[in-house]
C-alpha cells in the first residue's frame, strides 16, 4: 500500500507512549484517547440483515497504534492484523476471540500479511519473514541481501501494490501507472496512466481493472480523484470513468451475485457501486471509527465480511450474514489445550451416588469384593425365541431344507405385542382424536402443548374426506378452513378478516373487473363461510389469486412447497408481514376507481376507502437534522409495530407504555439533508393526528431478544386494572391488557392507558390475538384468537351473545378471554393483535347488496385467439329463457392436476394418504333442464390457468394440452372468475344443479350450494352400504346409452344426468319407493354379475348374428 498520498497528520501518534511499556496491559494508556470502550464490542443479539454489510464486532488491538494492515486467513477462520511497530495479532471467528499475538519487527511496521498452507508471510520494509499461526519463526528474508529471482519489477519510482490474475502480474506504480507483465518472464507487455500523481489502490476482476489515486493540482500539490478508472482488459483500453461520492482510498471487487465495487475513504465512508453503472448515493454506509483514520482494508475469500483498521488501533468486522464464515471451506484451527494438573479428586461423603471404587483400598484374601458376584448372576442368559406357532408346523412343507407354511395370521403383521404399559399425560379431552403426525415420538417440549392448539391434518381414506369426522374438531356452526392448500398458513388471518363485520361487508359488496383481485376473492369465500353451517371451507380460489400478485411474491409471502413441509418458514415472522400486505392491498383494491364495467351489474363508486377509515391513521412524521433543519411529512398508516427497550437486567414495563412508544416512536438514524448536501445523523419522531378504528398491532417477537423481553414481564406484570373472572392460575403469563384506553391531548399528545382513570377517552378492546405455536420439527402452526360478536352469533345460531374462540384451521373451540391474553413464550409466541373502539361498527353500513346480476350470463368474447362462432358448442341463454328457482340446470365439470398426491405404503401393504392431489378446474357446462330447448347447453367454459399442468387426464376429462392455451385454443376459453360469476348468480336465485358426483366438482370450483339445491344421481341410484354406481353403468342400464367409450364430454355427461333424473322421478311416480327399492336390487344384482362393466357393443352384436345364424342352420 502505498502512504504517500495520506494525511500527514497519521505520523503523529499519542504522545507519552512509553516503548517500554505494553499498551495492551496498560489501561492507563486509555485516557488520552477518545474512545468508547462500549462501543468495541457488539452484543451477541445484534441484528444482521441478510445481504447487507453492517458493524458485527470490533476490537481494541493495541490501542494508539495504527493498523497498518489486515488480512482474512485463507486456509483457517482467523482475521490477522499488524501495525506500526511491527506488532502482529489473530482473531479467531465473527466472535474476534484472540488466538495469537507477537512481535514480528522491533521497529518497522507491518506492510502486508498473506496466508499460506503452513503459515503466514509479513512483509515490512526490509524483511519478509514466514512464522506459524502461533507464532514460531520458520524463515526470515532481509530483502536487500538475498536477491531470488532473476527478473527485476522495480522501476523508478518503485512499485507500491502488486495483484495477479490467470493472464497477467499487475503493477501498481507510486507515479500513478499500472504495468500488465508476463506470468512467467516478468516482461511488460502493457501499461496504463492510470492517474497523474500518484496510485493509491487497484484491484482486477475478471475482464476488468479498477483505480483509484491522486491527480496533481499544480502548486496545490496533490488531490484525492473522485474519478475511478477503469479498464477493459479484452481490449486493453478504459471505459467511461466512474464518479462516486466519497474520496476512495481503497478498492476491492466483491463478486457475489454481480461484479459489486467497495470503494473506501480514509474517513470510513465505504460506497458500493457497479464498475460499469452509475453510483448511488443510497448505498453509501459509515464505519464508526469514533474519528480515527482508516489504514487497511480487506475482504475474505467468501465475500461475507469485511476488516477495517485505523489509525486509533481498533479492527472493525462488517459482515452481511448472521453466521458469517471467512471461507467456504475452513480447516479446523487448533485451539490451545488448557493445562492439566493430576490431583486426587475430592470426594463427598455425604453423596449417595458417590462410587466406592474410587476409594483406593488393599486388595485382601479373606474377605470377599463387592463387585464379586454369584455365579448365577453373571452366567449369560440370552432371551430366547419365540416358540414356533403349533399351526405353522402343522401345515409346512419342507423343500429341501426350506419349509413353507401358510400364514395363520395369529399377529398383525410385522408387529410385535409389547407388554409395556403406555401411560400419556393428557391436558385436555382430546385423547380421542383421530391421530396427526404430532402424535407418535414426540419431543419433550410439546408435552405442555395443548392438544387443541397443535397442528391439525386430515386423514384421507378411500373416500376422500366423506369419512373424516370434521364434527369431532367443530361442534360450532361457524366454518374452519382446510390446511393442505399450498399456502395455507394464512387461515387465522382470513378468519379475522371475515369477523371484523364492516370488512366483511365491504369485500362482499365489492365486484370488480380485475381477473385476479382479492378483495373480490375474500367476498366470495366469507359468502361460503356465511353459508357454511359447521362444515369447514376452503380458501383454494383466493390463494390462487394470491399467488399471481407480483407483490406478495416479492414480499417473499408465496412458500414453495418444500418450505412448508420441512418446516424452514419464519411463521411469526410471515404472518405479520402477510398481515401488513393484505391491508395494504384491500386498501388499494377498494381505493381504486374503477374502469368500464366487465359485470354491468356491479356498481362503482369513488371515496375514500373503508379499509382507510377502518385502520387509517394519520401520521406525521418528522425528520430534525443536527443543523437544526426539520421536515415534516404526512402519511397514511394501517398498522403499528411493537418497539421494546434494551433490558439489561429484568425489569417491569407497563404495556400501555410500550405501546405509546412504539406508535409515537423517536429514533436516531442515517438520513439525507437538503441544508448539509450530505447525509447526517437526524433525529426522526413519529406523531399521530387521529386514532383509528381498529388499532392493529404487529408484535414482533421474532428474535430470543424480544421473547425473554415477553417472558420477563409475563413473570413480573401483576396485570393492573384487568379483572378476570377466573382462578389465580388463568392470570398467569397474562400481560396485556383486554381494554385499553387512548386520547389525543394538544398539550401532551397522545396519552394510553390500561388504567379506569383516564377519563373523555376512547375505549378500545382486545378482540384479536395470532400466536405461533412452536415446534421444531413442523416449523410449529399459527392460530387465532377471536372474541365473535353478537352479529355472526345471531345469523348461525339466533343467540346474542359474545363469545371468545380458538380457530385453528378446521378446528374450533369457545375458550375462556383469559385464555386469550395468555402467551407462554416457551410455545405460544403472539404476532398480531387488534384491538377495536367501542361501537365503532355504528359509523359503517353494514347492508350487503349483491353485485352478481343476470348480466354475467350474456354473450362474452372467449379469450381465445384462434375460437370461432362456427366452433361454439353452446347457446347463451336469451333474457325470456333467464333462470328462476327451483328450476333446474344440469352441470358437469372437467379438471386437471397441478400437483399429484403424496402418499406412503404401510408395512400391511396399504396406501395412506398424507397430501391429496391438487386439482384446478378445467371447462364447465351447464345445460337447460327445462322448456323447449332441454339439454342445450348456455355455458360451456374452458378455464384459463397460468398455473403449470402436471397431468391433462385426458382419458377422464376430455381436455387435451393446448386446450388451455389462449394462444392455440379453439374453445371458448374464459378467466375463472367470470365462471364462477355465472355459477354464483344461478346459486342465489335457487336453480337445482342435476349433476352425478356434484360434491366434489363444488368442492374443487370452491363453492358452497345449500343441500336442497343439489340433486346429485349418485345418491339417487345408491343402496345403504353399498358401492357407489359409474354414470357410464346407470347410463346404460336405464337408457340404453353408451358413453365415455374413449374419453369424457361434459356436456353429455350433464344431459344424461339429466335424463337419469327424469328415470328416477318416472320410477317413483308409477311404482312408489318399495317399487324403486326393487329396481335398484335388480341393478345391483345386474351390476355384480358384469363386474360393474359395460358389455362391449360388438361384441353383444357379433355374440347375437353368430346365435341367429346357428339357429338358420339348425
Amino acid at each position: 500500500m502505498n502512504f504517500d498520498g495520506l494525511d500527514p497528520g497519521l505520523g503523529e501518534y499519542a504522545p507519552g507512549l512509553d516503548s517500554s511499556m505494553d499498551p495492551r496491559l496498560d489501561p492507563a494508556l486509555l485516557q488520552g484517547v477518545e474512545l468508547d470502550p462500549d462501543a468495541l464490542a457488539v452484543p451477541e443479539s445484534m441484528h444482521i440483515v441478510e445481504g447487507m454489510y453492517s458493524e458485527l464486532h470490533s476490537v481494541a488491538a493495541e490501542v494508539g497504534i495504527p493498523v497498518t494492515a489486515t488480512h482474512f486467513d485463507l486456509q483457517e477462520e482467523l482475521l490477522w492484523m499488524g501495525n506500526h511497530r511491527g506488532h502482529a495479532s489473530s482473531f479467531f471467528g465473527p466472535t474476534m476471540g484472540r488466538y495469537s499475538s507477537f512481535q514480528v519487527h522491533m521497529t518497522d511496521d507491518i506492510r502486508h500479511i498473506q496466508s499460506m498452507d503452513t503459515g503466514v508471510l509479513f512483509l515490512t520494509k526490509n524483511n519478509l519473514k514466514c512464522l506459524t499461526r502461533g507464532g514460531l519463526i520458520m524463515f526470515d528474508y532481509p530483502l536487500m541481501s538475498y536477491r531470488t529471482q532473476a527478473y527485476a519489477v522495480n522501476t523508478v519510482p518503485g512499485v507500491a501494490i502488486m495483484r495477479q490474475s490467470n493472464r497477467f502480474f499487475f503493477c501498481g506504480h507510486t507515479s500513478g501507472k499500472v504495468s500488465l507483465r508476463d506470468l512467467r518472464t516478468f516482461k511488460m507487455e502493457h501499461e496504463f496512466d492510470a492517474f497523474s500523481g500518484s496510485l493509491s489502490d487497484f484491484d482486477v476482476h475478471g475482464n476488468l481493472l479498477a483505480a483509484c489515486g491522486f491527480s496533481s493540482r499544480g502548486l496545490n500539490g496533490l488531490s484525492c480523484d473522485r474519478f475511478l478508472m477503469v479498464y477493459d482488459l479484452r481490449m486493453m483500453r478504459a471505459i467511461t470513468p466512474m464518479q462516486v461520492h466519497v474520496d476512495p482510498l481503497f478498492l476491492h471487487f466483491i463478486p457475489t451475485y454481480t461484479s459489486r465495487l467497495a470503494i473506501i475513504s480514509q474517513t470510513g465512508q465505504c460506497q458500493f457501486c457497479e464498475p460499469t453503472g452509475l453510483a448511488n448515493l443510497a448505498d453509501i454506509f459509515h464505519v464508526n471509527t469514533v474519528g480515527q483514520l482508516l489504514m487497511s482494508f480487506d475482504v475474505s475469500s467468501s465475500k461475507q465480511a469485511l476488516s477495517f483498521g485505523d489509525s486509533g488501533g481498533c479492527v472493525h468486522l462488517w459482515s452481511s450474514a448472521p453466521e458469517v464464515s471467512f471461507n467456504s471451506y475452513s480447516r479446523e484451527t487448533e485451539l490451545a489445550l488448557p493445562c492439566l494438573v493430576d490431583s486426587l479428586p475430592q470426594l463427598d461423603w455425604n453423596h449417595e451416588l458417590m462410587p466406592l471404587s474410587l476409594l483406593p483400598m488393599p486388595l485382601t484374601n479373606t474377605e470377599p469384593l463387592l463387585s464379586d458376584w454369584p455365579t448365577s448372576f453373571i452366567t449369560p442368559s440370552p432371551r430366547r425365541a419365540p416358540l414356533v406357532d403349533p399351526e405353522i408346523l402343522r401345515t409346512m412343507k419342507t423343500v429341501g431344507f426350506i419349509g413353507y407354511a401358510p400364514n395363520p395370521r395369529t399377529r398383525p403383521r410385522n408387529q410385535v405385542p409389547y407388554k409395556i404399559k403406555d401411560i400419556e399425560l393428557e391436558y385436555d379431552s382430546y385423547n380421542q382424536v383421530p391421530e396427526s403426525p404430532i402424535g407418535r415420538d414426540e419431543e419433550p417440549h410439546l408435552y405442555m402443548v395443548p392438544k387443541k392448539y397443535r397442528k391439525v391434518t386430515i386423514k384421507y381414506s378411500k373416500l376422500g374426506l366423506e369419512d373424516f369426522d370434521f364434527k369431532h374438531y367443530n361442534r360450532t356452526l361457524f366454518a374452519g378452513l382446510e390446511p393442505h392448500i399450498p399456502n395455507a398458513y394464512c387461515n387465522c388471518m382470513i378468519q379475522v378478516l371475515y369477523f371484523l363485520e364492516p370488512v366483511r361487508c365491504l369485500v362482499q359488496n365489492h365486484l370488480c373487473q380485475k381477473e385476479f383481485c382479492l378483495a373480490c376473492e375474500l367476498g366470495f369465500l366469507f359468502h361460503m363461510l356465511d353459508l357454511s353451517r359447521g362444515d369447514p371451507c376452503q380458501a383454494s380460489n383466493f390463494l390462487r389469486a394470491f399467488r399471481t400478485i407480483p407483490e406478495a411474491s416479492a414480499l417473499g409471502l408465496i412458500l414453495a412447497d418444500s418450505d412448508e413441509q420441512t418446516g424452514k418458514a419464519r411463521l411469526g415472522r410471515l404472518i405479520q408481514s402477510w398481515n401488513r400486505f393484505i391491508l395494504a392491498q384491500l386498501h388499494q383494491e377498494t381505493l381504486e376507481q374503477e374502469g368500464p364495467q366487465a359485470y354491468r351489474g356491479a356498481s362503482s363508486r369513488c371515496g375514500a376507502s373503508v379499509i382507510g377509515r377502518l385502520f387509517g391513521c394519520e401520521v406525521e412524521n418528522s425528520s430534525l437534522c443536527r443543523c437544526g433543519k426539520e421536515t415534516v411529512r404526512s402519511s397514511l398508516t394501517l398498522l403499528f409495530t411493537m418497539h421494546y427497550p434494551e433490558q439489561r437486567s429484568p425489569e417491569e414495563y407497563d404495556f400501555a407504555e410500550i405501546l405509546k412508544k412504539s406508535i409515537c416512536l423517536e429514533q436516531s438514524t442515517q438520513a439525507w439533508c437538503d441544508n448539509c448536501e450530505k447525509y447526517q445523523p437526524t433525529v426522526q419522531t413519529r406523531n399521530i393526528r387521529c386514532l383509528p378504528d381498529v388499532l392493529v398491532i404487529n408484535c414482533e417477537v421474532n428474535s430470543t431478544k424480544e421473547a425473554e423481553f415477553w417472558k420477563a414481564q409475563t413473570e413480573l406484570c401483576s396485570v393492573e386494572g384487568v379483572t378476570f373472572d377466573t382462578q389465580a392460575e388463568d392470570m398467569r403469563h397474562v400481560w396485556i391488557p383486554l381494554s385499553l384506553k387512548m386520547c389525543i391531548s394538544k398539550t401532551q399528545g397522545l396519552e394510553v392507558s390500561s388504567l379506569e382513570e383516564a377519563e373523555g377517552a376512547s375505549v378500545f378492546d382486545l378482540v384479536v390475538t395470532v400466536s405461533h405455536i412452536q415446534d421444531a420439527r413442523t416449523g410449529g402452526n399459527l392460530v387465532a384468537h377471536i372474541k365473535v360478536g353478537e352479529t355472526y352469533h345471531q345469523r348461525k345460531e339466533g343467540v346474542t351473545h359474545q363469545q371468545w374462540y380458538l380457530f385453528n384451521d378446521f378446528l374450533i373451540e369457545p375458550i375462556d378471554k383469559a385464555e386469550s391474553a395468555q402467551f407462554d413464550v416457551n410455545w405460544k409466541v403472539p404476532a398480531v393483535l387488534y384491538y377495536v373502539k367501542r361501537n365503532y361498527n355504528a359509523k359503517y353500513d353494514l347492508r350487503i347488496k349483491n353485485p352478481i346480476d343476470a348480466n354475467v350470463l350474456l354473450t362474452e368474447a372467449s379469450l381465445a385467439r384462434k375460437q370461432r362462432k362456427s366452433h361454439a358448442t353452446f347457446i347463451p341463454l336469451m333474457v325470456s329463457e333467464m333462470p328462476q328457482a327451483a328450476d333446474l340446470v344440469g352441470l358437469d365439470a372437467e379438471f386437471v392436476t397441478l400437483n399429484q398426491e403424496e402418499a406412503e405404503l404401510r408395512s400391511d401393504g396399504t396406501k395412506s394418504t398424507i397430501k391429496p392431489s391438487q386439482m384446478s378446474v378445467a371447462r364447465i357446462t351447464c345445460v337447460r333442464g327445462q322448456g323447449t330447448n332441454e339439454g342445450v347447453p348456455f355455458i360451456d367454459d374452458y378455464i384459463s390457468t397460468q398455473e403449470q399442468v402436471v397431468d391433462y387426464l385426458t382419458q377422464y376429462s376430455g381436455i387435451k394440452p393446448g386446450d388451455l392455451d389462449a394462444k392455440i385454443s379453439s374453445k371458448h376459453l374464459t378467466t375463472l372468475k367470470s365462471t364462477y360469476l355465472k355459477l354464483r348468480f344461478l346459486i342465489d336465485t335457487g336453480v337445482r344443479f342435476v349433476g352425478h358426483g356434484l360434491q366434489k366438482d363444488f368442492r374443487v370450483i370452491n363453492l358452497m350450494v345449500p343441500k336442497e339445491q343439489v340433486i346429485d344421481t349418485v345418491y339417487l341410484f345408491h343402496m345403504p352400504r353399498k358401492r357407489m354406481i359409474s354414470l357410464r353403468f346407470l347410463a346404460w342400464y336405464f337408457l340404453d346409452l353408451n358413453i365415455q367409450s374413449e374419453t369424457h364430454d361434459s356436456i353429455e355427461d350433464a344431459r344424461t344426468a339429466l335424463q337419469l333424473y327424469r328415470k328416477s322421478v318416472e320410477l317413483s311416480h308409477n311404482g312408489g319407493q318399495e317399487e324403486f327399492r326393487k329396481v335398484l336390487k335388480a341393478l345391483y344384482e345386474k351390476g355384480r354379475k358384469l363386474d360393474w362393466k359395460v358389455p362391449d357393443i360388438d361384441s353383444l352384436l357379433l355374440k347375437k348374428s353368430i346365435i341367429d345364424v346357428y339357429s338358420v342352420l339348425f
